[in-house]
This record gives structure tokens, C-alpha cells and sequence, in this order.
């Protein structure tokens, strides 16, 4: 990887030194342009092109450089690094999340068993009443933030406020727990 990077460093290197030439060849005569054999080529159209084309390469290796050396896409501000966030959280299915909240014991496959009933409780074990109880009902019961709004007697904004707080709690609860590794 290093002697990737390294080569297109030098080839970055190359491509400014032959932008400078075309930059520095305008003469009244034409544009110079310095041949293999040692001789000088004179021209008069063209140049402001290829000006352009070495200033375009110059500009995608500069990005494949950034690339390499950071490890991320260059300027990519909300790409891959928040859908990390998202991909760390343990997503729950809500008909298991709702067998929770009945606590049922018939013959469903949905039924926890203790382990994930303790892994739950622990998960849910650092929030406030309120945000438990909005947490719940949005996500166990699968009702929306304004039926639950209506439920609890407060704004749809607070249930939003609260269920967020809790999601916030649960990934950080489950990223420090040593019960809900795995």
C-alpha cells in the first residue's frame, strides 16, 4: 500500500512539473513544447486543453491520494462513517420486543428465553420511567409517537424526545455491557 501511495506521489509530482512547463511556454512566437529528440516544437493552439487535462489528472490523483492516507472518501462528509454508528446497534425485532412487553409463555417461537429476558432488562435497565414507557410503547408496542402522545398525555415532540434519549442510552448500554456481548 505504501509504495502505492508512493507512486502516485511521484506521478502527482510529475504532473505539476509538466503543468508548470505549460504554464511557463507561452512565448510571442507560440508555445514552446520541448520534444524527446531535444528539439523544440512551437505551437499555437491546443495548449489551454491540455492545461486543462493535466490539471484535471493532477486534481484525481491529489483525491486518490486523500483517499489513501485517510482512509476515507475525500470531502464525504455523511457517508460511510455515520452508517458505522448504525451498523454497530443490535437491532431488536419488534415481535420479539413484544413478547417482552406481554410477557407471554404460550407456544409462540417469538418467547424470549430468560438469558434474553435478563439481556433486555439489563439493556433497558438505565432508563427513566418515561423514556422506558415511551420506549415501549413506540418500539414494543408498536404505536406511534402521537398514539403514545395521546396515551401518556403529553406532545408527540416529548415522546420523540424521549425515545431518543432511550435509543441513545440502549447503544451505549450495549456497547458497555458484558451481558449483551454477542
Amino acid at each position: 500500500m505504501q509504495d502505492l501511495l508512493r507512486e502516485y506521489k511521484e506521478t502527482r509530482k510529475m504532473l505539476k512539473a509538466q503543468y508548470d512547463e505549460l504554464r511557463d511556454e507561452h512565448t510571442p512566437k507560440g508555445y514552446r513544447v520541448p520534444q524527446k529528440n531535444g528539439k523544440i516544437k512551437y505551437i499555437y493552439e491546443g495548449l489551454d486543453s491540455r492545461r486543462q487535462i493535466i490539471g484535471e489528472m493532477i486534481s484525481d490523483v491529489d483525491f486518490v491520494i486523500e483517499w489513501m492516507e485517510t482512509g476515507r472518501r475525500p470531502g464525504n462528509r455523511r457517508g460511510i462513517e455515520r452508517r458505522a454508528a448504525y451498523e454497530r446497534e443490535k437491532p431488536i425485532d419488534p415481535v420479539r420486543l413484544q413478547s417482552f412487553v406481554h410477557r407471554s409463555t404460550a407456544g409462540s417461537p417469538c418467547n424470549l428465553t430468560e438469558w434474553e429476558m435478563f439481556q433486555l432488562e439489563d439493556a433497558l435497565s438505565p432508563l427513566t420511567e418515561r423514556e422506558r414507557e415511551c420506549y415501549v410503547l413506540t418500539h414494543g408496542e408498536c404505536f406511534s409517537f402521537e398514539e403514545t402522545a395521546r396515551l401518556l398525555g403529553i406532545s408527540k415532540s416529548s415522546v420523540q424526545t424521549h425515545v431518543q434519549r432511550a435509543q441513545v442510552k440502549i447503544r451505549e448500554r450495549v456497547a458497555n455491557s458484558l451481558f449483551l456481548v454477542g
